[in-house]
C-alpha cells in the first residue's frame, strides 16, 4: 500500500514507521525544513520538506498513485485541506484526518473528504486500523496482509534495558526496533542508541510474543 503521512510531529512519525515497517511504501510529508532534517535517514520511509496544503507539492510527493492520505499535522484547517485535496484534487482512496479540537469535529466529513476522523486522544493502534481499515488487532497491531505485528514498550527505571545499548541487547528472533521515541521525537534505531528512561521503542515482528518482548526490556 502506498501511504502519504502529511505532519511529522510525534504521532505522524510513529504512524510513519509502524506503516513502513510492515511493508508499506510510506512518504513522511513535514512544513518545517528542520524538523524534516531531523527526521532524513529514518529507515524504510522517505521524508520531505514541503507544504502538504500546497496541491502542486502533494502531485510531486505521489499523492496522484496514493492508496492511503493521513493528515496528523497540528492544525485542523490544515488537515481539512489536505484531505479535500488528496479526495476532490488526487482521487485518493481513503483519507484519515486527525481532530485536534473537539469543536471542530462537525467538519470532518465527506464534505471535506474525511474518511476517517479520528480524535486528538485517540491511541495510536486504534488509528491505524481506522485508518487503514485493518481489523485484525494482536498486541499493538498487526496489518491482514502483512503478517507483522507492531509492538511497543516503554523503558523506566527498574527495567532491565535501561542503560544498556540497543545493540547489547538480545531480540526475540525476528524482531527488529522500528524507531526509538525520547522526548517525543522519534531517533534512528542505531545500535549505539543507549536506552533511557522514558524511552518508548516500537518493535515489529513476525514470530515474537507479546511477553517475550517484555522479558528482553523489562
Amino acid at each position: 500500500m502506498k501511504v502519504l503521512v502529511a505532519g511529522a510531529g510525534r504521532l505522524g512519525t510513529q504512524i510513519a514507521q509502524a506503516l513502513s515497517a510492515t511493508g508499506n511504501d510510506v512518504t513522511l510529508v513535514e512544513y518545517d525544513d528542520v524538523r524534516a532534517a531531523e527526521l532524513d535517514g529514518l529507515p524504510h520511509m522517505h521524508v520531505v520538506q514541503g507544504d502538504a496544503c500546497d496541491p502542486g507539492r502533494l502531485e510531486q510527493v505521489g499523492a496522484l498513485v496514493c492508496d492511503l492520505v493521513i493528515a496528523v499535522t497540528g492544525r485542523d484547517e490544515d488537515n481539512l485541506v489536505i484531505s479535500l485535496l488528496a479526495k476532490r484534487e488526487f482521487g485518493v482512496g481513503r483519507v484519515a484526518a486527525r481532530v485536534n479540537e473537539a469543536e471542530n469535529a462537525w467538519m470532518f466529513d465527506e464534505r471535506w473528504g474525511v474518511d476517517v476522523a479520528v480524535p486528538a486522544a485517540t491511541p495510536l493502534i486504534s488509528l491505524i486500523e481506522e485508518a487503514t481499515g485493518a481489523t485484525d488487532t494482536v498486541a499493538l497491531l498487526r496489518l491482514s496482509k502483512a503478517g507483522v505485528e507492531v509492538m511497543e514498550t516503554a523503558i523506566d527505571e527498574q527495567s532491565r534495558a535501561a542503560g544498556l545499548t540497543l545493540g547489547e541487547i538480545e531480540l526475540p528472533a525476528g524482531t527488529v526496533v522500528a524507531t526509538v521515541v525520547r522526548d517525543g521525537r522519534p531517533t534512528a534505531p542505531r545500535p549505539e542508541v543507549r536506552l533511557l528512561p522514558g524511552d518508548e521503542l516500537l518493535l515489529v515482528s513476525h514470530e515474537a510474543t507479546e511477553q517475550e518482548i517484555h522479558s528482553a526490556f523489562q
